[in-house]
């Protein structure tokens, strides 16, 4: 259950994080036509940081996909090897969640 939380917790990190790199390229285009040596020196490493931070974005994304179809192939080999065990989970977790709820 705690690898779930990891992986949406990276997932909401990743979309935030996709949204300060669109924010920065945004920035980057409404400056292009700034003048001065020290905004596009300030400018070009920017933009070099960017490509790094995209690089790193996209390897994280394929190694949080790699993980997310491992897992989801190891729960269904469980579930086949074991399907009463795993029927007996669901009720459990389903009657807690049904107990939780009839008390708010």
């Amino acid at each position: 259950m705690n690898t779930i939380f990891d992986a949406t917790a990276k997932s909401h990190l990743m979309d935030d994080f996709n949204m300060v790199v669109a924010d920065v390229d945004a920035l980057l285009k409404a400056t292009a036509n700034q003048g001065g040596d020290k905004l596009i020196e300030v400018r070009n490493k920017v933009e070099e940081s960017l490509k790094a931070a995209r690089a790193s974005m996209i390897e994280a994304e394929t190694a949080l996909l790699i993980k997310t179809k491992a897992a989801a192939q190891a729960t269904d080999v469980y579930v086949h090897e074991n399907p009463w065990q795993s029927v007996g989970v669901a009720a459990g977790v389903g009657f807690i969640v049904g107990w939780l709820s009839a008390r708010r």
